[in-house]
């Protein structure tokens, strides 16, 4: 149980550095883009309004995101060029953060040890595993890829 803790809080210092630090560089992109030649495209009324509700609605979807594979540092880049503000942002830092560093302390953890268990123990297995799953997802990339490509009769009919 000590183990879980210390990788827990571990993991939570670190979650706290890079998404804090996400947040902190999306700020500054958006200051910057703010005195750019961006200025007058995002100081319209419809880029106010997404601005609001960023700001506004925007905590919950920062302490989800944490939750997700591939959407934290979209979302607290955005939420810091977007301005959220820091008295909603960081209670929503603080509760996905933690519930990311539980899960991956316990769960990813225990993922870890039945790996290398399995590689220890039979090593034969492991690799026929690892390999099954890397062709798994090869296969879903490949699959997604053809099925958004387009066909010779998409492009036909872009010419026409």
């Amino acid at each position: 149980m000590d183990e879980i803790a210390l990788t827990a809080g571990a993991l939570y210092a670190i979650v706290l550095l890079r998404a804090g630090g996400t947040f902190a560089v999306g700020w500054l992109a958006g200051a910057g883009a703010r005195r750019s030649r961006l200025a007058e495209r995002i100081s319209s009324a419809k880029f106010r309004r997404v601005e609001r509700a960023i700001q506004r609605w925007g905590a919950p979807v920062v302490a989800v995101s944490f939750l997700t594979v591939g959407l934290q540092t979209a979302a607290n880049f955005l939420a810091g060029s977007m301005r959220m503000p820091l008295p909603r942002y960081l209670p929503a830092l603080f509760v996905g953060g933690a519930a990311w560093a539980l899960i991956y302390a316990t769960a990813g953890l225990g993922v870890l040890e039945v790996l290398g268990r399995l590689f220890a123990e039979r090593t034969a297995l492991g690799v026929s595993a690892v390999a099954v799953l890397l062709l798994a997802v090869c296969g879903v990339l490949v699959y997604r890829r053809r099925r958004a490509a387009p066909t010779p009769g998409d492009i036909a009919a872009e010419k026409a």
